[in-house]
């Protein structure tokens, strides 16, 4: 799909920086004061500000003082592994000594506090289960277990049904009623929130014995996960961001994050939000997409380098057959595509449901973000549920403009017999259905986009920050660039674009493309253009493009040298 470039609004005509580029930067993203941009601790919102919290610090409380046994239930993601790693660590900083965790088989018990999960818990002795990044949605598994008298504290960040499981204590910023001013706290913004409260209320009852344990520590695993998933990057969400980079950097970081930027093969002083988000998360979720979680919470726990670099190889190989199924999956996917009445003709669907039974449950996630990002439509993947199973297990991924969840909820109270459960957020979502409504499913899903959504919204738009000034091609500004994020999700990373002489091409490690650039002022340019389509380039015919690049630092061998990083090529 040929895309529309635009350039970013300006939402505000504030004076926010004193450099022009930055200021006009800032001004395009909303930012509404200088205050938006300070990054240092105190600025975070106060825990304080989250329904529930002093109901979850006096169950914690009350368990410490019981030295009660805790099973932390995570979920198999990033956010997941993070979330378990953080809660289960500071427990212990804490004093608690009875604290185990648990993170469900993807493919066997699925998402949250389960059924399966309920009754796992109760062959154990088990006073208090804390959910971690999941059990907002969790209703029969919290009533299984308040029924045989176990107490279980919610903490979650997706968004909540009319009605809520019967839990003890629940936190979550997106309850109804809950006035925490950041709504994009990711599971394991959260779980830190609740523990910095629950050492504020130890405090106050001078629980402590020694030195009181420092929580901003453990700040990198928060860094991690709430760039992993991918949640708005506000103004409270770019401080902890902000605060984990400065730790992982100054190498104060948990040894198994150093050993995934070794297998990401990035260089820990220079670590930005971006390369968590496409060099360490990948890595870290493969465990949950083919393998069992499990596996990253032990890596994030460790405390000794050797066996962290053993699981993080182990993560990486697993990365690497993540990656073959991707890559297989993706090409029948487009196949399948190509076979749509509505795509071949190019009277494109409003929606993309696809499904073959072999395809791999842990990879579907990826595998509808790929092709979303092809067409440009919403699209939902499934996959067999397992063999014997009726089931076929879904996930989604959205465009700005249609909130995933809110669409799966309209379908489900106009066919209430179609959907058997989902969950989620507005760009990405889980669902199950039965195989035989499959096109039913797919028929349905297509109308209720078509009532939902205006059609300009299904049109790609790649927004730019315009050009840079031909004395703006420099070292300085790429580095002033990197210091002004962490950029990312609602808080996109400069890009911008020009019109350049391409003046050489060659591939690179057999798919990303090596160029020199010449602007329109003669200025020479490296620029590196990853993952490039093969079908397409490198083209010897192309000597002028329109570029939309960001700016960049490649560093080889200790020499530092601008390179642009190319995001499309407009011949």
């Amino acid at each position: 799909m040929q895309k529309i470039i635009k350039q970013r609004p300006v939402l505000t005509h504030l004076q926010l920086s004193d450099h022009p580029l930055l200021n006009r930067l800032y001004q395009s993203r909303g930012v509404q004061s200088t205050k938006e941009l300070e990054r240092t601790l105190q600025h975070l919102h106060h825990p304080q500000q989250l329904s529930g919290i002093d109901q979850a610090t006096d169950l914690l409380v009350e368990a410490y003082e019981q030295q009660a046994n805790i099973i932390i239930v995570g979920d198999f993601d990033a956010d997941g592994a993070t979330s378990t790693a953080l809660t289960l660590l500071a427990l212990r900083q804490l004093g608690f000594q009875h604290v185990e965790y648990l993170i469900p088989d993807r493919f066997s018990q699925g998402y949250g506090l389960s059924l399966d999960i309920a009754n796992m818990i109760l062959e154990k002795e088990v006073d208090l289960v804390i959910t971690v990044d999941n059990g907002i949605s969790s209703f029969e598994g919290i009533a299984l277990l308040k029924e045989n008298g176990i107490k279980v504290l919610v903490t979650d960040h997706h968004l909540p049904a009319e009605q809520l499981p019967n839990a003890d204590a629940m936190v979550n910023p997106n309850l109804s009623y809950c006035p925490f001013p950041s709504k994009s706290l990711a599971g394991v913004g959260v779980a830190f929130y609740v523990m910095l409260a629950l050492r504020s209320k130890m405090r106050e009852k001078n629980l402590f014995q020694g030195k009181e344990p420092n929580l901003a520590e453990l700040l990198d695993l928060v860094a991690l996960g709430t760039v992993a998933d991918v949640v708005p990057l506000d103004h409270n969400n770019r401080i902890l961001v902000h605060q984990g980079l400065n730790r992982i950097r100054s190498g104060a970081c948990r040894v198994g994050i150093k050993a995934l930027v070794e297998v990401g093969k990035r260089d820990l002083e220079t670590l930005q939000a971006a390369d968590l988000g496409f060099a360490i998360a990948p890595r870290l979720n493969a465990a949950g997409r083919l393998e069992n979680m499990s596996l990253g919470v032990e890596l994030l726990t460790a405390d000794n380098m050797d066996i962290a670099r053993q699981l993080a190889f182990e993560l990486d190989s697993l990365n690497q057959t993540r990656k073959e199924f991707e890559q297989e999956m993706k090409t029948e996917a487009l196949a399948i595509c190509a076979k749509l009445p509505s795509l071949a003709q190019k009277e494109q669907a409003h929606g993309i449901v696809l499904y073959q039974p072999d395809w791999h449950q842990g990879v579907i996630g990826i595998l509808a973000s790929r092709i979303k990002d092809q067409f440009h439509r919403p699209v939902i993947a499934f996959a067999q549920e397992n063999e014997d199973s009726p089931f076929i297990k879904g996930s989604a991924r959205s465009i700005n403009g249609l909130h995933m969840r809110d669409l799966l909820e309209r379908i489900d109270s106009h066919y209430p017999e179609l959907i058997v459960k989902f969950g989620g957020h507005a760009m990405a979502a889980g669902l199950t259905i039965h195989q035989d409504n499959f096109l039913k499913f797919q028929k349905i899903f297509d109308e209720k986009i078509d009532e939902m959504i205006e059609p300009e919204l299904l049109q790609g738009i790649i927004y730019t920050d315009g050009e840079l000034q031909a004395d703006e091609f420099t070292l300085e500004i790429a580095n002033l660039l990197q210091q002004a994020g962490p950029w990312g999700q609602h808080f996109p990373e400069p890009t911008f674009e020009g019109n350049f002489r391409i003046l050489q091409q060659r591939l690179l490690g057999g798919k990303h493309l090596k160029m020199m650039l010449e602007n329109e002022k003669g200025t020479l340019l490296d620029a590196i253009w990853f993952n490039i389509d093969l079908r397409s380039f490198p083209d010897m015919s192309v000597k002028k493009a329109k570029i939309i690049y960001k700016l960049d630092i490649n560093e080889y061998k200790g020499n530092k040298n601008l390179q642009l990083r190319v995001e499309n090529v407009i011949v």
